[in-house]
């Protein structure tokens, strides 16, 4: 991370997004954690009913396509300019909606809720297999630059 003080600007932020292919050793294997039964606490029966299979990406799977992206909004305190990458893994639920994103690569506290903030209000096409809508393991890479 780097901090520079600014001498001025907007404290606007641009950004970049990229999806990186999350994949694993075992593509397209899907991964039930309600079947592993192992450490697990009962679940409500509600629940258990909204559970799928989540898939890591790979041959055979489609990846996810943002059709609606919402800017996090950062303004830094005190002339502080941000420059650098939040890295968010989460799941893309077979309906498009962000599900349990967490911060896997930090930049600073605040820059990093503001990139959670904007991910939750994001949409997808989701991903496909076999032309069924199926949920996936993603990351997205949101690059920070003040000017």
């Amino acid at each position: 991370m780097r901090r520079a003080r600014s001498t001025g600007g907007t404290g606007a932020f641009r950004f970049s997004v990229a999806v990186l292919l999350v994949s694993a050793a075992l593509l397209m294997r899907p991964v039930f954690a309600a079947q592993s039964g192992q450490g697990q606490a009962k679940r409500d029966p509600a629940a258990q009913e909204k559970e799928e299979p989540v898939y890591e990406l790979g041959p055979g799977i489609t990846p996810p396509r943002v059709v609606h992206k919402v800017s996090p909004h950062y303004s830094g305190s005190g002339g502080v300019r941000v420059a650098g990458t939040v890295t968010i893994a989460l799941v893309v639920t077979s309906q498009g909606l962000p599900k349990d994103p967490q911060v896997v690569k930090s930049l600073d506290k605040d820059v990093d809720q503001s990139a959670l903030d904007a991910i939750r209000q994001w949409r997808f096409d989701p991903a496909k297999k076999d032309g069924k809508p199926v949920a996936v393991r993603i990351a997205l890479e949101l690059d920070f630059h003040s000017f």
